[in-house]
């Protein structure tokens, strides 16, 4: 069965988990709790064939920034998240998306 790896980004509170949560499992969550990290694995379909989707839910907090390198070298894909009420949450993901395409690039070169 073949294996998709989703890294989850964004700033903190922006909703990450409650839309990782609500896809994985189809409930809300309404309540607030800071993720450190989180991996849920969903069964999916892609081109007619079974399929995993791995999807690792980051911390939106800068005290652990310093691990994205690590899951954007891992993942093979990305959803970066921000909140329609909070333009600073917007302004925020374009550096991560920008850290995406420098690690991603790196291990091309390498």
């Amino acid at each position: 069965m073949r294996e998709y790896k989703v890294v989850v980004l964004g700033s903190g509170g922006v909703g990450k988990s409650a839309l990782t949560v609500q896809f994985v499992t189809g409930t809300f969550i309404e309540k607030y709790d800071p993720t450190i990290e989180d991996f849920y694995r969903k069964e999916i379909e892609v081109d007619s064939s079974p399929s995993v989707l791995e999807i690792l839910d980051t911390a939106g907090t800068e005290q652990f920034a310093s691990m994205r390198d690590l899951y954007i070298k891992n993942g093979q894909g990305f959803i970066l998240v921000y909140s329609l009420v909070n333009q600073q949450s917007f302004q925020d993901i374009k550096p991560m998306r920008d850290q995406i395409i420098r690690v991603k690039r790196k291990m091309l070169d390498n």
